[in-house]
């Protein structure tokens, strides 16, 4: 179950969104007290309530709001008990001196907001003494393994308890909690009112991460990344596996760069079955197996991980036959045409690639294969040199790159990403009728680059049908099955609106 927590400085504003809430389907809502700008009129919150609530007045120490004096704020926990709240949240250092009345259930917390100490045990077990029916234990995730540790506890404990950490690596332990036996989770009314660091909106919660279907058979999936919360993996491949009817869900994991292979191995204890791959791990990743799909080794570089035959991790590059199938669209439209009779269509084209990444090789390393004629400009020169070495084609000085004749342009850089639309690399006079301009780029999706090639009579391929296809493919992979294209593609489109207007 979603707990949603709610907090308006009036007592109208709450009482409406409560109401908004159930309508829209939540079950149960926390009232955040401590928002108030008067006194809590606990008469007029609590009745006529339309969903069971989780009463709840932090104090300014525990990163609340409360502007009055201890003695008031503990008199409106008791008040809400002999009022008949369904739950009282209570700071472990006072439960003691707050008795048990009636049919309130009584919630006992503790919240670090620095770090997830390393004696949660011990912290767990002194709360137990309180005389609690949950435990709530909320702590900021350093890193991605206090997830695991955090959730171990959740599993572990004889007393129900709610475990999350917060934070952008903590984000994976509020979606997970109830698969490890969390009573509930929470969740927030709009991203504008998060009342902690990381915490997830109830729509996402709900229509995204579909989380009041994870359970304990859930089988899990997701993107490493850092940073992470701008991914619109989660939504497309969700929408997918929804749409399938499998019991999977996939979540964003924010990983440093120097943690992947510590991450994955962690992360067996979930277990994870399959990751996307991306920046800065796609290089990184052909480290932990051995076992490639496909040209990984010559590309150089992964975006997915995923679990063979014989149960070990498995490498597989998707970008470079996703990109290809869109410049074969773009080159060689002609549907009667055979696969290898369009992908002839690249041979003698002379290709420039700008940038140097794992995108950019995988699609450099292709345009190769199939007889193009390629060039590189990166804006750190010795990446891009590395990389023309590597594949015997020219090396182009970024400040040059406008001097050079290209039939085909592929921007593999960040330039022109959400929210920088105002920038482009490659400026339009350069740009000319009749060459193709493919922007890698899906957010948004019709970039400055973009925009500018269609009013200078190029042809133009976008980013959403290059990220659409890599991602079917990972689908694939993961479950073995054809992927509903056009569900993630919708998915996406819906996602980069969202994401616009937020």
């Amino acid at each position: 179950m979603i707990c949603v927590s709610l907090g308006r400085t009036r007592h109208k504003m709450m009482i409406a969104e409560h109401k908004a809430l159930a309508e829209r389907g939540a079950k149960l809502v926390e009232l955040r007290l401590d928002w108030l700008s008067h006194l809590p009129d606990l008469g007029r919150m609590l009745a006529d309530r339309p969903t069971p609530v989780v009463v709840t007045c932090r104090r300014a120490r525990d990163k609340g709001l409360w502007k009055w004096t201890e003695e008031q704020r503990l008199m409106v926990l008791r008040s809400a008990i002999v009022s008949g709240a369904e739950y009282v949240d209570l700071e472990e250092d006072i439960a003691s001196s707050i008795r048990r009345y009636g049919t309130t259930k009584r919630i006992v917390s503790f919240h670090d907001f620095e770090q997830t100490p390393e004696n949660l045990e011990a912290i767990h077990a002194k709360m137990v003494e309180h005389d609690p029916d949950i435990v709530k234990i909320v702590t900021m995730a350093n890193s991605p393994l206090d997830n695991v540790r955090i959730l171990k506890l959740v599993a572990q404990a004889k007393v129900p308890t709610i475990g999350f950490c917060m934070g952008e690596f903590g984000i994976p332990s509020r979606l997970l909690a109830g698969r490890y036996g969390a009573p509930f989770t929470y969740a927030t009314f709009s991203q504008e009112r998060a009342m902690a660091p990381g915490q997830l909106t109830f729509d996402e919660m709900r229509d995204v991460y579909h989380y009041d279907k994870i359970d304990a058979a859930t089988q899990i999936y997701g993107v490493m990344a850092d940073p992470v919360a701008h991914s619109m993996s989660p939504a497309i491949h969700n929408a997918a596996f929804a749409r399938e009817k499998l019991n999977k869900v996939y979540l964003p994991f924010r990983v440093p760069k120097d943690g992947l292979a510590a991450t994955i191995k962690a992360f067996e204890w979930l277990p994870v079955k399959g990751y996307s791959v991306t920046l800065p791990h796609k290089e990184a990743a052909l480290e932990i197996t051995k076992q490639y799909e496909g040209p990984v080794g010559e590309i150089g570089a992964a975006n997915t991980l995923f679990h063979g035959p014989d149960g070990g991790w498995r490498a597989a590059n998707t970008d470079c036959d996703a990109a290809l199938s869109s410049l074969v669209r773009e080159l060689a439209p002609d549907p009667a045409t055979g696969t290898d009779a369009s992908l002839s269509a690249l041979a003698g084209r002379k290709v420039l690639i700008l940038g140097a990444g794992g995108v950019a090789r995988a699609i450099a390393r292709g345009v190769v294969n199939h007889g193009g004629v390629l060039m590189i400009a990166n804006r750190t020169k010795t990446r891009a040199a590395e990389l023309a070495e590597q594949l015997g084609c020219l090396l182009v000085e970024w400040q040059n790159r406008g001097a050079v004749f290209a039939d085909v342009l592929i921007n593999c850089t960040s330039v022109g990403m959400h929210p920088k639309l105002d920038e482009t690399p490659f400026a339009e006079n350069w740009l000319r009728e009749g060459m193709v301009v493919f922007d890698t780029i899906y957010n948004p999706e019709r970039t400055l680059l973009i925009k500018q090639a269609r009013e200078r009579g190029a042809k133009t391929i976008t980013g959403v049908d290059m990220f659409v296809a890599q991602a079917a493919r990972q689908f694939e992979l993961f479950t073995g099955r054809n992927a509903p294209v056009d569900v993630m593609r919708e998915a996406l489109r819906k996602a980069i609106s969202a994401a616009r207007t937020s």
